[in-house]
């Protein structure tokens, strides 16, 4: 072929059809990849969250203890535990335990805010508040009984204080060990929560927070008219999730008193993990968790319903 002269209409037809087959490979290999990618986790979905969902709701209607007969008894598990005092001391426990949701996202939020600004050690501060995330529960609960002890830090202080002048039973108190355990989980919370509400300010454009102070906004305004408002998805997300890990909180009480004193902080997770585990009664504690988790649903659509709107896109609607 000279030079100059254009490819015969056979090589152009060949290297169409190679382009063809090529994206048409290329396509092939991402469909395949596509479909691993969703087929996989999909199973494991199946096989470890739905699966054991739907076995759990068939057995609340059996009596069931993994060792003898299981015995269909239709609702009478339902019925049991609407007239069980323990059911409704944990319910009722697991309701106040919500307790920790507006002061966590209060102080998270808060935090978030100091940490955004340009000052000194921010970094070293972030990292002390987000320490607590990290602790195994294990050692918080070990850490913080000792502190709670009669002879601990917290009574020390507070007599040192004379702020009382004899010491608090706050684990053996039944008017006051929730409350106590409350507190380590607000104290593992915080830097959580705040990491989030820190990445929500840095997302918010600077320059609407520089408009609003130009337009002679305090700065409390500028934070409740301004940026609460921008913050909206992420209160949304913090505040749902918050809530869901209050009604189901568990190590905590697991670890630090079991339940006890007579039954005073035995919330609903510690109360089904009781009855299947400790009394081998599944299918009564699987009608609890049947039971509770309409609760735990009802307050994460609470807090779409509170939350639903804010964020950038309504603000540039």
């Amino acid at each position: 072929m000279g030079r100059g002269k254009s490819p015969s209409p056979y090589l152009e037809r060949r290297e169409k059809m190679s382009r063809r087959k090529y994206h048409l490979s290329l396509r092939k290999r991402q469909l395949t990849l596509a479909f691993f990618f969703i087929t996989i986790p999909t199973f494991l979905m199946i096989l470890f969250i739905y699966y054991p969902l739907i076995f759990g709701v068939k057995i609340s209607f059996y009596q069931y203890d993994m060792v003898g007969e299981s015995i269909f008894i239709g609702l009478r598990n339902y019925i049991e535990l609407l007239k069980d005092p323990l059911f409704w001391n944990a319910f009722k426990n697991s309701l106040l335990y919500l307790l920790v949701v507006p002061p966590l996202q209060i102080i998270s939020m808060l935090l978030a805010v100091l940490v955004d600004k340009a000052i000194k050690g921010r970094n070293l501060f972030r990292t002390l508040i987000f320490l607590p995330v990290v602790t195994p529960i294990t050692i918080a609960a070990i850490t913080w009984q000792w502190m709670y002890r009669e002879k601990g830090f917290i009574n020390f202080l507070l007599r040192s204080l004379h702020i009382t002048d004899k010491s608090i039973s706050f684990l053996s108190d039944p008017n006051i060990a929730l409350f106590a355990i409350m507190f380590v989980t607000m104290w593992k919370g915080f830097g959580y929560y705040m990491v989030i509400y820190l990445a929500g300010l840095q997302s918010i454009p600077r320059e609407l927070l520089e408009a609003a102070k130009v337009d002679g906004a305090r700065p409390s305004q500028v934070f409740f008219k301004v940026t609460m408002p921008l913050l909206k998805p992420y209160i949304l997300f913090c505040s749902t999730m918050s809530s869901i890990a209050a009604l189901n909180v568990f190590g905590e009480i697991y670890a630090m008193t079991k339940g006890g004193p007579a039954h005073a902080t035995e919330t609903m997770g510690l109360f089904i993990y009781n009855k299947a585990f400790g009394y081998l009664q599944f299918g009564y504690s699987n009608a609890a968790a049947i039971l509770f988790s309409f609760v735990v649903i009802a307050f994460s659509l609470l807090n779409f319903y509170i939350f639903r709107e804010g964020g950038l896109k309504s603000y540039y609607a």
